[in-house]
């Protein structure tokens, strides 16, 4: 890498660190290019983009970012997820890791906050933004449905007592 490739580099990384709002660190070693490349393709279906990264340069792009505490984190074959959901980034990462030993989930931010790896996991198992819609939707309906349902067994309880309905009326 020449002068100005180094720049375009550290720029596009700094860029890249600054603009996120979810950024997971991973080491890679041992995963082959096909395996990669399916990761790659996960996480572009959810808009993450995922990059290997030269850890030297990396670290220069760091240290004008608010990811400057991850810095120590670039050590061997490393590869960083940038994303705007740091849910669904931490997930696909989580479940590739189970299907891939090679991959090892070793920390990230969430907003501004520092992530080691059992946070990134916490984060992994979290409920996605429409989960939680879903869930707070099916709370929220669940009293009403009953509360229906109480009332209109008692108003067929109260019309199958009601003296149309009666067997035993007084004859005429």
């Amino acid at each position: 890498m020449n002068k100005e490739q180094k720049k375009a580099y550290i720029a596009d990384m700094t860029n890249q660190f600054e603009n996120s709002k979810a950024v997971m660190v991973t080491h890679y070693q041992g995963l082959t290019m096909p395996q990669l490349d399916e990761l790659r393709s996960k996480m572009r279906e959810h808009g993450i983009i995922f990059k290997i990264t030269k850890n030297r340069i990396t670290k220069l792009a760091l240290e004008k970012t608010k990811c400057k505490d991850l810095s120590n984190l670039f050590t061997g074959p490393t590869a960083v997820a940038f994303g705007e959901d740091a849910i669904m980034s931490a997930r696909i990462l989580s479940k590739f890791a189970k299907e891939n030993e090679n991959l090892k989930l070793i920390g990230g931010i969430m907003d501004d906050e520092v992530l080691d790896q059992a946070g990134v996991q916490n984060v992994a198992n979290l409920p996605t933004l429409d989960e939680a819609r879903a869930n707070i939707v099916g709370i929220l309906n669940a009293p009403a449905s009953k509360l229906v349902s109480i009332l209109l067994a008692r108003s067929e309880k109260m019309s199958s007592l009601s003296p149309e309905n009666s067997e035993t009326q007084p004859k005429e």
